[in-house]
Order: structure tokens, then sequence, then C-alpha cells
């Protein structure tokens, strides 16, 4: 995806990611996808999966965007593998509007890793930014 995302979008930091307007620790990139290091690292192991089409939140998920939405996890996979913790095993998460945690709305896988995880995985608090 040589061109830009559309500027009549509702622009986040991911859109600036994706244009290169601003910098990210970028670990894949495809014509579909970007994979980048999270900022604010919530695990050993914390990356941010993202489509390049912007799509703002699951509930926005469209019945074509259903193989994109999955290429997300498989990108999650391939990078698992490569990077080691495939077998050990790790979380992959969306959050979904503000009572899930959900900061930038353009939907955003996170991949944890790097530590075991416990479960139930909230807190009584909603996170601020």
């Amino acid at each position: 995806m040589s061109e830009s995302i559309s500027q009549t979008t509702n622009e986040t930091i991911f859109t600036k990611i994706i244009n290169k307007e601003i910098p990210a620790d970028i670990l894949y990139e495809d014509e579909l996808a970007l994979a980048f290091s999270d900022i604010n690292p919530q695990a050993p192991i914390h990356f941010l999966v993202i489509p390049k089409k912007p799509i703002t939140t699951i509930n926005a998920i469209q019945e074509e965007d259903k193989a994109l939405v999955g290429h997300l996890y498989w990108v999650a996979a391939k990078l698992a593998e490569k990077h080691g913790f495939a077998k050990d095993g790790y979380r992959a998460v969306m959050n979904c509007n503000e009572n899930g945690g959900q900061t930038v709305y353009h939907i955003h896988l996170h991949v944890l890793a790097g530590k075991a995880m416990g479960w139930p995985p909230y807190q009584d608090k909603l996170k601020t930014l």
C-alpha cells in the first residue's frame, strides 16, 4: 500500500505510524497490516498488530473485513514463531470501546508474552491516557 491513508477519515496515532509520519519500532509490514512494539508495554513482550484499513472498533468490522481480521491473527502467530515464544504461549486480545479499555479508535491486536498471564485480566479502574 504505497498511498497514504485518506485524510478524510478520522486520523489516529496509528494512521500517522502507517503513513510513516511518526517513528515506530516496526516488526512486520505487508500490504494489509503493520506490527510494531507497544510504547507502554504491559508484558516483557508487547506489540500491536493493526490493519492498514482504518476500522474504529470491533463493532465496526464489516463482513468484507473478516479475512483482514484473520490476517491480523496470522501475523501475530508468525511473529510469535519468529521471536521464539509461540510454544510457551501468549495472549492476543483486542479492546473495544471505553469499558473494554480501548484508547485508540483504530482496531489493534495486542500481543503479550514473556510471562505467565493471569485470569481474569481486568482491573477495577479504567485505563487513563
